[in-house]
C-alpha cells in the first residue's frame, strides 16, 4: 500500500504549495498555510470503485430516456429573497450566502426560517440555542416547525436530518463543520471541501434544499477555495455598510434563475425589513436647492429604481488631486472625467472630486454615467439641477450618449415618482405611452446646453 500524500494549503485563498512557508505568495497572508492530506492510496480508491461498479445503481442513461420532472419551488414569505432566487427555493438546491461579519447573514436566514410555513432545521455551529432564541424574540416571528440544533459534527447533523426530515436545512456556518472522515482542523480547506461535497450529495439524494452561510476573507471573497462556489448551485452576496441601514442581497451565481437580480433590505430593531419601493427611500427630500446632485434611473436585474448621485468638485489643497468614490467603481469615474476633459473642454485635472451614491448602495449599471457627469458639472459650475429632472444613459469614450437597456422601465419609474423630465440617448427606442417629457441627447455637449 502506497504512502498517504500530503500537501500544504493557504486557508485564506486556497493556494497549494509543495512545502510549508510563512507567507502565501498569492494573497500575502502570514501563517495561513497548513498541512493537509491530499490523497489516499490508489489501492483504496480502486477498491471503492469496484464496490461502486458491483452495486449496480446510478447507471448512465440515454438523454432520450430522461423524463423531465415538473419542478416546484418553495416560496418563502420574503418577496425580496424569492426575487433573487428566481421565484423561490428549488428542492435539492445548495445555496451559499457570504457577507461581512455583522452584516445580517444569520438574521436573514433565521428570519426566513421563522416566516416560512415549512419544517426547517436550523443548524448553528457558532451560537447556542439560547442565543438564537434571543434573536428570534427580537425578530418577532414564530414558526413551531423551526427546529434549532446547535452542532458542528456533520455525522450528527445527517442523523438528525434523517430523523426529522425537514423541508429546508440551514447551516450556519459551513466553516464550523467537521467530519470524522477527515483528519484536519476545523475550517481547513480539506474540511470545507469534504463537508460541502457531503452536503451536496445529501441534498441531491433527499431533495432537501440546503442553505449555507459562509465567512469571507479580507478581500471580500468567501473564505476557502474557489471550488466551493463552483460546487454549489447558487451564490449570494450580502452587501452593505454596517454604518448604514440598507443591505443589498446580490446573486453572483444561480443555476435556476437570473444573476442580475438584487434584493434590498433595511436593518431595523425587529430584523431585516423588505424594501418594496426603494426609489422613495433612496432619494433625499430637501427643500433647499443644492448643487452637485442628480437623480439617476438605474436598473439592477429586472428592478428599476431611482438613486441620488452626489458630487463635490473643489480646488485641490495638495499637489495631487484626490479622486474618491463611494458606491461606484473609481475607474469608471476616472474614465468619465477624461471624457469631460477631452470632449467637453472642462479642466478638472487640478481639482478634488468626490462622488457618492446615497443610501450606502453599490451600483454597477452603466446607465448611471449621465447622472454622474451631470452631478459633476453641477458642482463645478455651482449650478442647481431642478429636482424633477432625471437621467438615464451611458457615456462613451468619444463623448456620445449611448442607449441603455430597459429604458421603458426607467421612464415608467421616473414618471410614477412625479419627475417631469428625463434625459436619455437619442438612439433609444421607446414605445411606452408617457406623460413625462423626454429629452434626447447625442453628446455630452448637448447635456451641457440643456442643463446650463
Amino acid at each position: 500500500m502506497s504512502k498517504i500524500k500530503t500537501t500544504f494549503h493557504c486557508q485564506e485563498c486556497g493556494a497549494e504549495y509543495a512545502k510549508w512557508q510563512g507567507q502565501c505568495n498569492k494573497c500575502g497572508s502570514w501563517n495561513s498555510i497548513v498541512e493537509e492530506i491530499k490523497q489516499t492510496s490508489t489501492e483504496q480508491i480502486w477498491d471503492q470503485t469496484k464496490s461502486e461498479l458491483n452495486s449496480g445503481h446510478s447507471q448512465p442513461k440515454s438523454i432520450d430516456e430522461i423524463q423531465i420532472k415538473d419542478e416546484y419551488r418553495i416560496e418563502t414569505k420574503d418577496k425580496e429573497f424569492n426575487r433573487v432566487l428566481g421565484g423561490g427555493i428549488v428542492p435539492g438546491s445548495i445555496t451559499l450566502l457570504g457577507g461581512e461579519p455583522g452584516i445580517g447573514k444569520s438574521t436573514l436566514f433565521l428570519q426566513i426560517s421563522l416566516k416560512i410555513n415549512n419544517r426547517v432545521l436550523y443548524v448553528s455551529g457558532e451560537e447556542s440555542e439560547n442565543q438564537i432564541k434571543i434573536r428570534a424574540n427580537r425578530i418577532n416571528y414564530s414558526n413551531s416547525e423551526c427546529l434549532i440544533y446547535s452542532e458542528n459534527k456533520l455525522e450528527s447533523i445527517f442523523a438528525q436530518a434523517e430523523k426529522i426530515k425537514p423541508n429546508i436545512l440551514i447551516i450556519d456556518s459551513i466553516q464550523t463543520l467537521t467530519t470524522n472522515t477527515v483528519d484536519s482542523l476545523q475550517g481547513s480547506i480539506t474540511q470545507l471541501k469534504t463537508c460541502t461535497a457531503e452536503l451536496i450529495n445529501f441534498g441531491k439524494k433527499t431533495s432537501i434544499p440546503i442553505m449555507l452561510i459562509g465567512h469571507i476573507n479580507k478581500d471580500g471573497n468567501i473564505a476557502g477555495p474557489k471550488v466551493l462556489e463552483h460546487m454549489v448551485d447558487t451564490v449570494l452576496q450580502f452587501e452593505g455598510d454596517r454604518n448604514h441601514l440598507y443591505r443589498i442581497l446580490r446573486v453572483k451565481k444561480n443555476r435556476f434563475g437570473s444573476t442580475n437580480e438584487i434584493g434590498i433590505y433595511e436593518m431595523v430593531t425587529e430584523g431585516l425589513k423588505e424594501i418594496i419601493n426603494p426609489s422613495e427611500i433612496l432619494i433625499g427630500n430637501s427643500e433647499q436647492k443644492l448643487s452637485g446632485t442628480a437623480i439617476c434611473a438605474s436598473v439592477e436585474g429586472s428592478r428599476p429604481f431611482l438613486i441620488e448621485v452626489q458630487a463635490l468638485v473643489s480646488t485641490a489643497v495638495y499637489g495631487t488631486p484626490q479622486r474618491s468614490t463611494t458606491g461606484i467603481n473609481s475607474k469608471r469615474l476616472n474614465m468619465l472625467l477624461a471624457v469631460l476633459e477631452k470632449r467637453a473642454g472642462f479642466h478638472l485635472a487640478s481639482k478634488d472630486i468626490f462622488l457618492n451614491i446615497t443610501g450606502g448602495l453599490k451600483v454597477e449599471d452603466t446607465g448611471n454615467d449621465l447622472a454622474i457627469i451631470a452631478a459633476i458639472l453641477s458642482s463645478n459650475n455651482d449650478l442647481n439641477i431642478p429636482e424633477d429632472y432625471c437621467f438615464a444613459a451611458e457615456v462613451g469614450l468619444s463623448g456620445e450618449i449611448r442607449p441603455v437597456s430597459r429604458v421603458d422601465q426607467r421612464i415608467k419609474e421616473a414618471e410614477k415618482l412625479g419627475f417631469s423630465k428625463i434625459f436619455i440617448s437619442k438612439y433609444c427606442d421607446t414605445t411606452v405611452a408617457k406623460k413625462i417629457q423626454i429629452v434626447y441627447l447625442t453628446s455630452v455637449e448637448d447635456l451641457i446646453d440643456k442643463i446650463s
